[in-house]
């Protein structure tokens, strides 16, 4: 293994100008139980750009995209270490292994869950997330523990869609899940033209679910095509007492229509706020109606082993809209932010650019 590798460290909250390109960035060596993945192809997400603005702050109450100035506390879980190599997408090769790991084999092709579990007795669902508490996929190595990855050799998809699998598929499983989504029911999905959104799109679907999703206009077509019966525009009134369940990616003032458009017994499932963390809404609505709220990061094993078998089965096929060098993150996000496509953005690091 060479001494030092290439890639970005994340500095401080801020900007884009807080992502520094480097050259000389040590390669870390397995120990017992750890393996070296060289990575192949990582994925843009929300959850990069929020974790180096600081959005998670708690004194931060906008939408995203808006750099938080002097927060110190801006991870998922709180203080991060900088500088810190950010990427919670990876798909990568098994390079190297530390004392008594027998697989992944040397060579696989691999992945994880962004959040990667850790429980505790005092927390149970406890997690560490890759590119946030732990170095994660924009690099060109990655440290890992063996027993966190999942090996996709024989799946049906190239690297890059690989990538574009564990935030957004992970996320609109784990969603899916803990909402008690099953065949025959009605669901809808906020902000369905996004990563998660799409993947949501995708799955309900399959499960037999009759879908409609949220999005602008100009993206209905691609939420169509991805599963969805209907689409509603953006900022159109929803109906009332209509779905079993509500899958919510946007947050902000939406929130009280959302719960009205549920059912009685409905199940309300939420894991982003891009429109904003701050909501108001009638708590009659909610308990009078018997609604069951869901806040969804953690995916229990269980349900990330359930989506890599539809991987490996060639059961979802993620879009993807373009790949960038690693070395243009910037670029690549500040693309990501203007929302202009839909489907998922790809960074490859030098070797895989080429």
């Amino acid at each position: 293994m060479p001494a030092t590798m290439r890639g970005v460290t994340l500095t401080r909250h801020g900007g884009p100008e807080v992502l520094e390109w480097r050259e000389d960035i040590p390669v870390p060596r397995p120990g017992a139980g750890e393996v070296l993945v060289r990575v192949r192809a990582a994925g843009v997400n929300n959850t990069d750009i929020n974790t180096r603005e600081g959005w998670y702050a708690a004194e931060v109450t906008g939408a995203t995209g808006e750099t938080a100035d002097g927060v110190e506390a801006g991870g998922w879980s709180g203080a991060l270490r900088f500088p810190l190599i950010q990427g919670g997408d990876i798909c990568g090769e098994v390079v190297a292994r530390g004392a008594g790991v027998t697989t992944p084999a040397l060579g696989a092709r691999v992945t994880c869950p962004i959040n990667i579990p850790r429980p505790t007795v005092e927390n149970p669902v406890g997690f560490v997330a890759l590119g946030s508490e732990i170095d994660g996929a924009f690099a060109e190595y990655c440290l890992m523990r063996a027993d966190d990855l999942c090996d996709v050799t024989d799946a049906p998809l190239s690297d890059i869609e690989i990538a574009a699998v564990p935030c957004g598929f992970g996320t609109a499983m784990g969603l899916l899940d803990r909402a008690g989504v099953t065949a025959g029911q009605e669901v809808l999905i906020t902000g369905a033209s996004g990563n998660v959104g799409l993947a949501a799109v995708q799955l309900a679907a399959r499960m037999g679910a009759r879908v409609t999703g949220t999005a602008a206009p100009a993206k209905a077509a691609t939420v169509t095509d991805d599963g969805a019966a209907e689409v509603i525009a953006r900022d159109a009134p929803l109906p009332q007492d209509r779905y079993h369940a509500v899958i919510d990616l946007v947050g902000g003032p939406g929130f009280a229509a959302q719960i009205d458009a549920l059912r009685p017994g409905g199940h309300y499932a939420v894991a982003g706020a891009i429109a904003g963390p701050m909501i108001h809404a009638d708590l009659r609505r909610i308990y009078l109606r018997d609604i069951t709220i869901h806040g969804c990061t953690y995916q229990p094993p269980r349900v990330f082993a359930r989506l890599m078998e539809m991987v490996r089965a060639g059961e979802v096929r993620p879009r993807i809209s373009a790949t960038y060098p690693l070395r243009d993150i910037a670029r690549a996000q500040a693309e990501f932010q203007a929302k202009s496509h839909t489907g998922k953005l790809v960074l490859l690091p030098p070797e895989a650019d080429s």
